[in-house]
C-alpha cells in the first residue's frame, strides 16, 4: 500500500479568505492534523494545549495544539491542529476528514466523499 499526499488550505477560521496550501500525507489511523507551527502563527493561530505522544521506538515528546481551518475542494472544515516542530511530518488525520464529511481510498489515493445519514 502506498502513501497519500494531497494539497489542502489550511488557515484560520476568523478569515477563511486566507490560507496556504500544503502537501499533506493523509493519515486517516492518526487523531490530529500536524501542521508547522510556524503556518498556523503566521495566521494568528495561538495554542490553546499541549499534548503528549508516544513514538513508536518509545520515546514521549510534547506538542502545542490549537484549531484550524482545513479546505479541501469546496469541503471546509476546523479541527484540532498541532502545531508541528523541526523534523515532524505534515499529516492530515482523522479528526479533519471527518469534519469535512471525507475518508481516504487507500486505493485510488484520494479522498472520497462520505454518505451523510441523519438518523
Amino acid at each position: 500500500m502506498g502513501l497519500t499526499v494531497l494539497k489542502v488550505e489550511v488557515g484560520n477560521p476568523v478569515n477563511p479568505g486566507a490560507t496556504e496550501k500544503l502537501e499533506f500525507l493523509i493519515d486517516s489511523g492518526a487523531i490530529y492534523s500536524v501542521v508547522p507551527a510556524n503556518v498556523l502563527e503566521k495566521f494568528g493561530l495561538v495554542p490553546l494545549s499541549e499534548v503528549e505522544f508516544r513514538l513508536a521506538d518509545g520515546t514521549r515528546i510534547s506538542r502545542k495544539k490549537g484549531w484550524a481551518m482545513f479546505r479541501y475542494g469546496h469541503k471546509v472544515g476546523v479541527a484540532d491542529a498541532i502545531f508541528g516542530e523541526e523534523g515532524d511530518s505534515t499529516l492530515l488525520g482523522a479528526f479533519i476528514l471527518e469534519a469535512v464529511d471525507l475518508a481516504l481510498d487507500p486505493i485510488k489515493r484520494q479522498l472520497k466523499e462520505l454518505p451523510m445519514i441523519l438518523g
